[in-house]
């Protein structure tokens, strides 16, 4: 990666300003997942190994700039990290003219939305938030796909801007997936709708050797095979270019397995009872809302002969109590299998959550559309501007 990384810095005695992506889900004051917190712990505890003063901050929720908002505070989350630090984390509500934190200490900044111009990455503010520490660190890969003041402008400010070592790792396991990937590769993409996919599938399918699609996206893609979809989710505007798609796997020998049975409702209810049809026997009025158990059985033949998987996105409506069975056959699979797996995107860490099985998938990114973004192919603003800064260095 051709960026400064904070392994490689002597932070010894120097304030260090990490960015880490802290917007996790609070209900009542309580964590209900900290998987992201977590995932940050290693960094933080290396800056202070190193002998560096921290200074954290992060985003939470959507508020609007320059309104406090006792529902987006970041208190609950300096509460988890004085207990998991084993040291009070105070949390600073004014803080854009200075810090005061010493060597081994740390500091939470709260919520970086609160401040006007964060989200459109005022100059102001960046420079405000680029001279708060001698060495600015980008660790929050699920931001790193935003071009705001404390992913992106803050770089262009701080004396040093460098990759921590969550970022640099979410980076070398998703380029393990792809770039460096063994073959056969396997990749799962699910959702509601192709339309906000359609970059990700047409990556894909020049990379991998099985593109297993699900959920309203293999509905459309159903219906571009001429196959009944009745009343299921799917976009018929784009019928034809899932056809296109479909051509194009063919002439580059990737395989898109379509369901062979699926599991059917009369009505999208989580009280719906599932009926397990053959793809040749569905009505107008059937509604899609899994695959059937002959597809989820193909389906699992096809992951356990792979050495790489990829996975975001459900293959069914796993939410509803009778139609887990697609998904959950999904997961066992990926996670029984003798292959790197990677797994991201908010449904997809649900779907790890409800059935269990996060201690047999190789890699949970924390990024949702960061992760979306960097298997298309983008250039991640906020791992742009620390490459640009490292060129310019060696520049001189």
């Amino acid at each position: 990666m051709p960026f400064l990384k904070m392994t490689d810095l002597d932070l010894s005695g120097k304030k260090v300003f990490i960015r880490e992506d802290f917007n996790v889900p609070i209900k009542n004051g309580e964590i209900q997942n900290d998987a992201r917190l977590q995932a940050a712990l290693e960094t933080i505890q290396l800056a202070l190994a190193k002998g560096a003063a921290v200074i954290l901050g992060s985003h939470l929720g959507r508020p609007a700039e320059g309104k406090f908002d006792p529902e987006l505070t970041l208190a609950p989350v300096a509460s988890w990290l004085t207990k998991h630090l084993r040291q009070n984390v105070e949390l600073l509500h004014d803080y854009l003219h200075g810090v005061s934190v010493a060597p081994g200490q740390v500091v939470l900044l709260e919520n970086l939305r609160f401040n006007v111009g964060e989200k459109k990455c005022y100059d102001a503010l960046s420079k405000q938030l680029g001279e708060l520490a001698d060495v600015f660190v980008m660790d929050a890969f699920g931001t790193a796909h935003r071009a705001q003041a404390s992913t992106y402008g803050v770089a262009k400010f701080a004396p040093i801007a460098c990759g921590g070592p969550l970022l640099v790792r979410e980076i070398e396991n998703i380029e393990r997936s792809l770039s460096n990937a063994q073959h056969p590769i396997v990749a799962i993409v699910g959702g509601s709708k192709v339309s906000s996919k359609l970059a990700l599938l047409d990556a894909l399918i020049e990379k991998v050797d099985t593109l297993i699609v699900g959920g309203g996206i293999a509905n459309t893609f159903l219906a571009a095979t001429g196959a009944r979809v009745g009343k299921s989710l799917h976009e018929p505007d784009l019928i034809s270019v899932c056809h296109e798609i479909l051509e194009k796997a063919h002439r580059l020998n990737t395989l898109i397995p379509m369901p062979i049975d699926v599991g059917t409702a009369e009505h999208f209810d989580e009280h719906a009872e599932c009926v397990f049809k053959d793809i040749i026997d569905t009505t107008r009025d059937d509604m899609i809302l899994d695959v059937g158990p002959k597809t989820a059985k193909n389906y699992a033949k096809l992951i356990q002969q792979s050495k790489t998987v990829i996975w975001n996105g459900p293959i069914g409506v796993f939410e509803f109590a009778h139609f887990t069975q697609g998904t959950e056959k999904l997961a066992q699979t990926i996670a029984g299998a003798d292959a790197f797996s990677i797994a991201g995107g908010g449904d997809t860490i649900a779907a790890i959550d409800q059935f269990n099985v996060h201690d047999g998938i190789s890699y949970i990114t924390t990024g949702g559309g960061a992760f979306l973004e960097y298997m298309e192919g983008k250039k991640l603003p906020a791992i742009a501007i620390l490459e640009s800064r490292f060129a310019d260095s060696n520049k001189i």
